[in-house]
């Protein structure tokens, strides 16, 4: 069955991770984005993504090898060099002309907090920032990526619900006896949406095993993009997360996680990463579950609470970008 795209006038113009860079070595990747399907390949000139498509005969590039810097077709050979000309086709005598419709489509691509992003048609927003992964008081890891079957934008409202953390996630980011959601607002702060802080109580927050009353304070920094800091003002310890989700299929969607911690150095980053692994796994039944698969934007739809604050502000900024994936 073929891939349905997922056509959105917002999204197609902002950055996508498309894999980890570590994934991207010396053979072509498939990656889909917004139902795209592209192909990331790595030359001595650096990264590349096109679409994964040959335009001979329709064979995915993605089943092919890199040689002498050329991008070849599994199929006949056909070789793409770096801008997507067609540069060999193995078939034709070497003196004859090659066709000019003989290349392939490229995408912008970079490279940044080590993830490769693609962006389909020209970028309107740069790559969402995340200022602990350059700073030295903090150590960054990698979680994820997570396959959700889930619409992304109800990955991303997950994320920023605080009032699902004393049940979804009980004895590890809450309990039921401290369920009761502080009064708070969200603001705008240079173009981002950040909430007060929300104190709540959690006997281990981070795999530790360690209590504390952590106060999050939520951002809004992307349309699939979200972060939160949480920190204990008994001590100087920060945590902080950054979750980027990439519309990838109908009802599928990629999360990526960066995870900074100012504190515990010396610690076995798998502690982490296999914490951080248990609490999204709790989420998915969740996730799956939720009717209609589509976060509604009219907030007629469902119904809120104060605690649901930041969600109401998510809703309402994805309706003022006119965002269409995973909406109704």
């Amino acid at each position: 069955m073929p891939t349905i795209k997922l056509s959105d006038p917002i999204l197609e113009h902002h950055w996508h991770i498309a894999a980890l860079s570590s994934e991207v070595t010396d053979k072509p990747v498939q990656s889909f984005i917004l139902g795209e399907q592209v192909v990331l390949w790595r030359s001595e000139t650096g990264l590349h993504a096109f679409r994964d498509l040959c335009v001979h005969r329709g064979t995915a590039l993605s089943l092919g090898r890199i040689c002498k810097g050329n991008l070849v077709c599994a199929y006949h050979a056909w070789e793409y060099d770096e801008t997507g000309q067609c540069v060999k086709i193995p078939a034709q005598a070497p003196e004859m002309t090659i066709p000019t419709k003989a290349r392939a489509e490229s995408f912008h691509v970079q490279e940044r907090y080590g993830f490769i992003w693609i962006c389909l048609k020209e970028p309107t927003e740069d790559i969402p920032p995340y200022p602990e992964f350059d700073d030295a008081s903090f150590h960054t890891i990698i979680c994820g990526p997570y396959t959700v079957p889930a619409e992304p934008p109800r990955v991303i409202e997950n994320f920023l619900d605080v009032s699902h953390l004393m049940w979804v996630h009980e004895g590890y980011l809450g309990v039921p006896t401290h369920a009761q959601i502080p009064e708070h607002h969200v603001h705008e702060v240079d173009g981002r949406l950040v909430s007060d802080p929300i104190s709540v109580y959690q006997p281990d927050p981070d795999g530790r095993g360690k209590v504390l009353n952590n106060d999050y304070v939520y951002e809004i920094v992307a349309p699939m993009a979200v972060r939160f800091r949480k920190s204990d003002n008994r001590t100087t310890e920060v945590f902080s997360i950054i979750l980027i989700v990439t519309p990838s299929k109908v009802r599928e969607t990629k999360a990526y996680m960066l995870l900074s911690r100012n504190y515990g150095f010396d610690m076995d980053d798998k502690i982490f990463q296999d914490f951080q692994d248990k609490i999204f796994s709790q989420d998915l039944a969740i996730l799956e579950s939720q009717r209609p698969e589509e976060l509604p934007l009219d907030l007629q739809q469902e119904l809120h609470l104060k605690s649901d604050r930041i969600a109401i502000a998510y809703r309402q900024y994805l309706t003022r970008l006119g965002v269409t994936v995973g909406t109704i």
